[in-house]
């Protein structure tokens, strides 16, 4: 099985993981507020040295391809880019969305009986970025934006238990109150990339490390600051 490398700069957590048939041999993150940038090129020495490897004892490096912040991916990104070109290694890339799903999985949330996983990404006020999978993380519904309201997912919650898992989890439980809903509030890690990113390798689906862009979803919209200068 290969070892690789996974980067998760999705949300407000920064992770990365070193997984070697199917197990993490190392894991690093932090939660410190724009840090990303700092911490990731960091974080991936450490997994290295902790393991006494070089970059190319490595298989391929994975990345979080989004939806998500528009900085943390291009973090995220761009270092996955400088460690392929410097090994010489295959660019992996897993939705965030999915990474939830797995996370779900590997960490034992799905409640009794839950017959879906919808992934919930923080986009602005009450607006999230969701999909729908199964619980054996197959997706049933691509990403897409969504504004929640007390009747969203109304469908899928009338067939039983759903689990709401993510950042926007939090903010969403406050307005859908059925109560087959369980929401777990978290963001996505680095540590629950180790099976998507070795299905992607198995299935050699590597990506263009000089076109490969992040999913956003939504372009990136500046602001113009209020303060005079």
């Amino acid at each position: 099985m290969p070892r690789i490398i996974s980067i998760e700069t999705s949300t407000e957590l920064c992770s990365v993981a070193l997984s070697e048939n199917g197990r993490i041999t190392a894991y690093r993150e932090s939660d410190t507020p724009r840090a990303h940038a700092s911490m990731t090129a960091k974080f991936i020495k450490d997994i290295l040295d902790e393991g006494g490897l070089a970059l190319s004892d490595c298989d391929a490096v994975c990345v979080s391809m989004g939806p998500g912040s528009y900085t943390g991916l291009r973090v995220g990104v761009s270092t996955a880019k400088g460690l392929c070109f410097g090994g010489k290694l295959p660019l992996l890339a897993v939705s965030t969305p999915e990474i939830l799903v797995w996370q779900a999985i590997r960490e034992n949330m799905i409640p009794e009986g839950c017959r879906y996983i919808i992934p919930m990404i923080d986009a602005r006020r009450m607006e999230a970025y969701t999909a729908i999978y199964d619980t054996s993380a197959a997706r049933i519904r691509k990403t897409e934006p969504e504004i929640i309201t007390e009747d969203s997912f109304r469908e899928y919650l009338d067939l039983g238990p759903v689990l709401f898992i993510g950042d926007a989890a939090g903010k969403c439980s406050k307005v859908i109150s059925n109560p087959a809903a369980t929401f777990a509030e978290c963001c996505p890690k680095a540590s629950s990339m180790v099976t998507p990113a070795e299905k992607e390798y198995a299935d050699r689906n590597f990506r263009d490390t000089a076109y490969f862009e992040p999913f956003y979803l939504k372009e990136f919209v500046a602001t113009v600051s209020k303060k005079k200068i």
